[in-house]
Protein backbone atom coordinates (compact mmCIF):
# COMPACT_ATOMS: atom_id res chain seq x y z
CA UNK A 1 0.00 0.00 0.00
CA UNK A 2 2.83 2.23 0.94
CA UNK A 3 4.86 1.54 -2.43
CA UNK A 4 1.67 2.69 -4.23
CA UNK A 5 0.97 5.44 -1.86
CA UNK A 6 4.81 6.19 -2.92
CA UNK A 7 4.28 5.82 -6.69
CA UNK A 8 0.93 8.19 -7.06
CA UNK A 9 2.78 10.74 -5.53
CA UNK A 10 5.65 10.19 -7.98
CA UNK A 11 3.43 10.27 -10.48
CA UNK A 12 1.61 13.60 -9.11
CA UNK A 13 4.68 15.36 -8.37
CA UNK A 14 6.54 14.93 -12.01
CA UNK A 15 2.94 16.20 -13.32
CA UNK A 16 2.97 19.41 -11.14
CA UNK A 17 6.80 19.72 -11.93
CA UNK A 18 5.75 19.11 -15.75
CA UNK A 19 2.95 22.07 -16.11
CA UNK A 20 5.42 24.00 -14.01
CA UNK A 21 8.15 24.03 -16.03
CA UNK A 22 5.31 24.23 -19.45
CA UNK A 23 4.08 27.58 -17.39
CA UNK A 24 7.46 28.65 -16.85
CA UNK A 25 8.35 28.30 -20.48
CA UNK A 26 5.08 29.57 -22.16
CA UNK A 27 5.81 32.82 -19.81
CA UNK A 28 9.22 33.34 -21.03
CA UNK A 29 8.06 33.07 -24.61
CA UNK A 30 5.25 35.54 -23.92
CA UNK A 31 7.78 37.89 -22.20
CA UNK A 32 9.92 37.43 -25.28
CA UNK A 33 7.02 38.49 -27.33
CA UNK A 34 6.28 41.44 -25.17
CA UNK A 35 9.06 42.85 -25.10
CA UNK A 36 9.90 42.40 -28.90
CA UNK A 37 5.76 44.19 -29.47
CA UNK A 38 7.00 46.75 -27.13
CA UNK A 39 10.35 47.74 -29.00
CA UNK A 40 8.20 47.55 -32.11
CA UNK A 41 5.73 49.72 -30.83
CA UNK A 42 8.72 52.26 -29.99
CA UNK A 43 10.24 52.47 -33.57
CA UNK A 44 6.97 53.10 -34.93
CA UNK A 45 6.18 55.74 -31.93
CA UNK A 46 9.37 57.29 -32.95
CA UNK A 47 9.23 57.40 -36.45
CA UNK A 48 5.65 58.48 -36.14
CA UNK A 49 6.78 61.61 -34.25
CA UNK A 50 9.82 62.25 -36.13
CA UNK A 51 7.33 62.87 -39.16
CA UNK A 52 5.56 65.15 -36.95
CA UNK A 53 8.04 67.25 -35.99
CA UNK A 54 8.91 67.55 -39.40
CA UNK A 55 5.93 68.44 -40.80
CA UNK A 56 5.48 70.85 -37.58
CA UNK A 57 9.01 72.66 -38.70
CA UNK A 58 8.13 73.21 -42.35
CA UNK A 59 4.86 74.61 -41.09
CA UNK A 60 6.33 76.66 -38.75
CA UNK A 61 8.49 78.24 -41.46
CA UNK A 62 5.41 78.92 -43.41
CA UNK A 63 3.50 80.24 -40.61
CA UNK A 64 6.68 83.00 -39.67
CA UNK A 65 6.51 84.29 -43.12
CA UNK A 66 3.16 84.54 -43.35
CA UNK A 67 3.14 86.62 -40.15
CA UNK A 68 5.74 88.86 -41.74
CA UNK A 69 3.69 89.51 -44.84
CA UNK A 70 0.96 90.33 -42.42
CA UNK A 71 2.76 92.53 -40.72
CA UNK A 72 4.69 94.19 -43.81
CA UNK A 73 0.86 94.60 -45.67
CA UNK A 74 -1.28 95.95 -42.76
CA UNK A 75 0.13 99.50 -42.90
CA UNK A 76 0.27 99.84 -46.87
CA UNK A 77 -3.77 98.44 -46.73
CA UNK A 78 -6.47 101.77 -46.15
CA UNK A 79 -3.31 104.18 -47.23
CA UNK A 80 -1.56 105.93 -50.36
CA UNK A 81 1.34 103.91 -50.65
CA UNK A 82 3.66 103.97 -53.32
CA UNK A 83 3.04 100.94 -56.09
CA UNK A 84 0.58 99.81 -53.66
CA UNK A 85 -1.87 98.33 -56.42
CA UNK A 86 1.15 95.51 -57.14
CA UNK A 87 2.45 94.85 -53.49
CA UNK A 88 -1.43 94.30 -51.97
CA UNK A 89 -1.24 91.36 -54.75
CA UNK A 90 0.21 89.57 -51.99
CA UNK A 91 -2.66 89.56 -50.06
CA UNK A 92 -3.50 86.50 -51.62
CA UNK A 93 -1.11 84.11 -50.90
CA UNK A 94 -1.90 84.49 -47.35
CA UNK A 95 -4.89 82.79 -47.88
CA UNK A 96 -3.17 79.53 -48.71
CA UNK A 97 -3.53 77.09 -46.06
CA UNK A 98 -1.38 75.56 -43.95
CA UNK A 99 -2.21 71.77 -42.35
CA UNK A 100 -0.84 69.89 -39.64
CA UNK A 101 -2.36 66.01 -40.24
CA UNK A 102 -0.52 64.32 -37.02
CA UNK A 103 0.79 60.20 -37.71
CA UNK A 104 -1.22 58.79 -34.83
CA UNK A 105 -1.70 55.71 -36.52
CA UNK A 106 1.03 53.51 -33.97
CA UNK A 107 -0.66 55.68 -30.75
CA UNK A 108 -4.17 54.46 -31.73
CA UNK A 109 -3.01 50.95 -32.41
CA UNK A 110 -1.67 51.06 -28.85
CA UNK A 111 -4.95 52.92 -27.20
CA UNK A 112 -7.62 50.02 -29.25
CA UNK A 113 -5.80 46.94 -28.97
CA UNK A 114 -4.68 47.56 -25.11
CA UNK A 115 -1.17 47.10 -25.77
CA UNK A 116 -0.70 50.64 -23.88
CA UNK A 117 0.11 48.28 -20.62
CA UNK A 118 3.06 47.06 -22.21
CA UNK A 119 4.49 49.96 -21.83
CA UNK A 120 5.26 49.73 -17.64
CA UNK A 121 7.32 53.06 -17.78
CA UNK A 122 4.69 54.95 -16.11
CA UNK A 123 7.06 58.02 -16.91
CA UNK A 124 6.93 57.48 -20.85
CA UNK A 125 3.76 56.01 -20.56
CA UNK A 126 2.06 59.33 -19.05
CA UNK A 127 4.51 61.77 -21.79
CA UNK A 128 3.32 59.70 -24.43
CA UNK A 129 -0.73 60.06 -23.95
CA UNK A 130 0.06 64.26 -22.95
CA UNK A 131 1.99 64.77 -26.31
CA UNK A 132 -0.81 62.72 -28.39
CA UNK A 133 -3.50 64.61 -25.92
CA UNK A 134 -1.45 67.93 -26.83
CA UNK A 135 -2.24 67.67 -30.55
CA UNK A 136 -5.76 68.96 -29.80
CA UNK A 137 -4.68 72.18 -28.45
CA UNK A 138 -2.44 72.37 -31.86
CA UNK A 139 -5.34 71.42 -34.17
CA UNK A 140 -7.11 73.67 -32.66
CA UNK A 141 -5.10 76.74 -33.43
CA UNK A 142 -4.72 75.17 -36.85
CA UNK A 143 -8.99 75.31 -37.23
CA UNK A 144 -9.27 78.92 -35.82
CA UNK A 145 -7.26 80.12 -38.59
CA UNK A 146 -8.91 77.75 -41.00
CA UNK A 147 -12.33 79.11 -40.15
CA UNK A 148 -11.04 82.98 -40.20
CA UNK A 149 -9.97 82.36 -43.73
CA UNK A 150 -13.48 80.83 -45.00
CA UNK A 151 -15.64 82.87 -43.30
CA UNK A 152 -14.31 86.39 -43.20
CA UNK A 153 -11.15 86.34 -45.46
CA UNK A 154 -12.83 84.57 -47.91
CA UNK A 155 -16.11 85.77 -47.95
CA UNK A 156 -14.27 89.27 -48.52
CA UNK A 157 -12.47 88.03 -51.65
CA UNK A 158 -16.04 87.34 -52.98
CA UNK A 159 -18.10 90.42 -52.10
CA UNK A 160 -15.46 93.15 -52.08
CA UNK A 161 -12.80 92.35 -53.99
CA UNK A 162 -13.55 93.83 -58.16
CA UNK A 163 -11.27 92.01 -60.14
CA UNK A 164 -11.49 93.92 -63.31
CA UNK A 165 -9.32 97.16 -61.53
CA UNK A 166 -6.27 94.70 -61.31
CA UNK A 167 -6.41 94.69 -65.33
CA UNK A 168 -6.52 98.91 -64.95
CA UNK A 169 -3.51 98.13 -62.31
CA UNK A 170 -5.75 99.11 -59.34
CA UNK A 171 -5.99 97.70 -55.72
CA UNK A 172 -9.22 95.20 -56.54
CA UNK A 173 -10.42 95.87 -52.91
CA UNK A 174 -13.31 98.03 -52.15
CA UNK A 175 -13.54 97.91 -48.56
CA UNK A 176 -9.93 98.41 -47.51
CA UNK A 177 -10.63 99.81 -44.00
CA UNK A 178 -12.63 96.31 -43.54
CA UNK A 179 -9.82 94.50 -44.79
CA UNK A 180 -6.88 95.98 -42.56
CA UNK A 181 -9.65 94.44 -39.72
CA UNK A 182 -9.40 90.96 -41.72
CA UNK A 183 -6.26 91.47 -41.68
CA UNK A 184 -5.37 92.13 -38.06
CA UNK A 185 -7.72 88.87 -37.02
CA UNK A 186 -5.41 87.12 -39.89
CA UNK A 187 -2.24 87.69 -38.27
CA UNK A 188 -3.49 87.01 -34.66
CA UNK A 189 -4.54 83.43 -35.98
CA UNK A 190 -1.45 82.98 -37.48
CA UNK A 191 0.86 83.83 -34.32
CA UNK A 192 -1.74 81.99 -31.96
CA UNK A 193 -0.97 78.85 -34.48
CA UNK A 194 2.29 79.39 -34.44
CA UNK A 195 2.84 79.01 -30.84
CA UNK A 196 1.04 75.94 -30.98
CA UNK A 197 3.61 74.82 -33.72
CA UNK A 198 6.04 75.19 -31.59
CA UNK A 199 4.58 73.88 -28.43
CA UNK A 200 3.89 70.66 -30.79
CA UNK A 201 7.76 70.53 -31.36
CA UNK A 202 8.62 70.88 -27.93
CA UNK A 203 6.39 68.26 -27.45
CA UNK A 204 8.34 65.85 -29.98
CA UNK A 205 11.86 66.76 -28.85
CA UNK A 206 10.76 65.81 -25.29
CA UNK A 207 9.11 62.11 -26.24
CA UNK A 208 11.56 61.33 -28.97
CA UNK A 209 14.63 62.09 -25.86
CA UNK A 210 12.74 59.21 -23.61
CA UNK A 211 12.59 57.19 -26.65
CA UNK A 212 15.91 57.01 -27.32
Amino acid sequence: MKKQFRYAFGEILIVIVGITIAFSMNKCSENANNKAQKEQYFTNLKRDIEEDKKQLEANLEQITQKITLCTELLPIINSNAENKAARLQNIFSVAYITNFTPKDFTYQTLINSGDLKLIDDFELKTAIEKHYSGYKDVLKAYERQELINKDYLGNYFIYHTDYDLVQEGKAPFTDEKLLKNIMQSVRGSFMLKKRATETGIRSCDSILKLLQ
